[in-house]
């Protein structure tokens, strides 16, 4: 197997097709389908389902996307490492957080990791589900997800990193008393939700229904970061993170809930997947919680 039989594999796989895929790394259809080839001839097994001018990741493909892209990432370790004059860690980071999430402790542990590292490319990527948090890290998108705990694959280790508050946001003019406001007397206003089927937009319906609130429905979005925009627009109130309400309180009414809803989050990765530079960072997050656990 060669390095460049890997490198087109995955630009087909990422780019969905021959065309794609040699368009980005310009070079011509017919010397990719070639490497291609070869590389099912050397591995004994059909990578693709080729379905008219389509092509389909077969059971062996899929299985070889997460070895591919842990190749890339070493070599491209090691090319860097090369490149340095005084051995320092270099490579790249790839991390994807939930949106909520890429904030607070993520950033302090990003900078304090470049700062040590400066040879170290970090990327910060768009955690869209915490479910597929566990494939995303097989299929080598990424070494470390950050998400909502408990996050249900055994296959992953996790460090908590701290805990997501959620706040009451309402439209402008929304006449509510200072302090925290029950979740069993919610006033008599439509409310935002994100669809059930996320884990955190199901714990926050069940606690709304289990304080026997029946709040009308204005709008389910799929879009978390359209909740906010379509509160300031009137069209009713929602939860969010508590960091995102606090930033909106000059455009809109905030309370805390009572009871307090709120989920631990933290970072995870599979121990056995990790790259010199995936190691020097979980060395980093457990330093971080050690010192965390101990000032608390």
């Amino acid at each position: 197997m060669e390095l460049r039989q890997v490198e087109y594999f995955l630009a087909v796989v990422e780019h969905e097709g021959i065309n794609g895929a040699a368009a980005s790394l310009g070079v011509a259809q017919p010397t990719i389908s070639q490497a291609l080839r070869g590389l099912e001839r050397e591995l004994g097994v059909q990578l693709f389902h080729r379905i008219g001018r389509g092509m389909v990741l077969s059971a062996a493909g899929r299985s070889l996307v997460g070895p591919s892209r842990q190749i890339l990432r070493d070599v491209t370790a090691v090319e860097d490492l090369l490149a340095t004059s005084d051995g320092a860690l270099a490579g790249r980071l790839d991390v994807m957080a939930f949106p909520a999430l890429a904030i607070g402790p993520l950033v302090d542990l990003v900078t304090e990791f470049r700062r040590t590292h400066p040879n170290v490319l970090v990327r910060l990527g768009e955690l869209k589900d915490e479910a597929q948090a566990g494939s995303l890290i097989e299929d080598g998108h990424c070494e470390f997800v950050v998400a909502h705990l408990p996050l249900d694959d055994a296959r992953l280790d996790v460090l908590e990193l701290g805990e997501q508050e959620y706040w009451l946001v309402y439209p402008p003019g929304t006449d509510l008393p200072e302090g925290p406001v029950p979740l069993a007397d919610l006033p008599d206003v439509p409310m935002v939700f994100v669809p059930r089927g996320h884990s955190v937009a199901n714990e926050i319906e069940e606690s709304i229904r289990h304080a026997g609130a029946r709040p009308h429905l204005a709008a389910l979005s799929d879009h978390r970061e359209a909740r906010l925009p379509l509160v300031l627009a009137g069209i009713g109130g929602t939860l969010l993170e508590r960091s995102i309400a606090e930033a909106a309180q000059d455009r809109a009414v905030v309370r805390r809930a009572e009871p307090t809803f709120a989920r631990t989050f933290g970072i995870a990765f599979d121990p056995d997947m990790l790259s010199p530079v995936g190691h020097a960072f979980v060395e980093l997050v457990r330093a971080h919680t050690s010192n965390t656990e101990q000032s608390s």
